[in-house]
């Protein structure tokens, strides 16, 4: 699993790679390195179906909370929506070699990853749900944005000064602005 997601203390975008191996390692990817990390910080995940279609297609990652790699990118980094991809990688089975380039099969974005935490004797998990790339074409048009279309619902005038916003000076003080 690869994620995208904005640094909540520098705004920055860091990326993250998770995978299922026992130790970090670097593939190539789409023409790029890219580093992921092991040591079942990714306890596993559904199936992932392949379909045609619009529909937004949801996908669940399990994860391990106590890792530090998850709850970097959970607790520091802001994930809500954040791009994520997931790669198939195969190996051959006699000498652990990688047999070709890893193979996307899921993109999308974090839709939501709750943090269960278990009682005294129990598994805490983090099940991340994602949201295919369709997830994208739900947006409402701007139109319903507009003062016009607001204000047929119900008189609402929320936006009336929307379309001159930062064309009318406005003077604080007693002086204006550059006198």
């Amino acid at each position: 699993m690869w994620v995208q997601a904005r640094n909540r203390s520098t705004g920055a975008t860091e990326t993250m790679g998770l995978w299922t191996g026992e130790e970090d390692r670097d593939f190539s990817i789409e023409g790029g390195t890219r580093t992921y990390h092991g040591a079942g910080a990714l306890l596993g995940l559904d199936q992932i179906v392949m379909q045609t279609g619009l529909t937004v297609r949801m996908q669940r990652v399990s994860l391990a909370p106590i890792a530090a790699e998850v709850a970097q990118m959970l607790r520091g980094y802001d994930a809500g929506l954040a791009p994520a991809e997931i790669h198939r990688a195969l190996f051959d089975p006699m000498s652990g070699d990688l047999i070709a380039e890893p193979k996307r099969l899921w993109k999308g974005v974090i839709d939501t990853a709750p943090i269960h935490t278990a009682e005294i004797g129990g598994q805490s998990t983090v099940d991340v749900a994602l949201a295919s790339a369709a997830r994208a074409l739900t947006k409402g048009l701007s139109l319903t944005k507009s003062d016009a279309v607001q204000s047929l619902r119900g008189g609402d005038r929320f936006r009336r000064y929307q379309d001159v916003t930062g064309k009318v000076s406005t003077v604080w003080g007693e002086k204006k602005a550059g006198q």
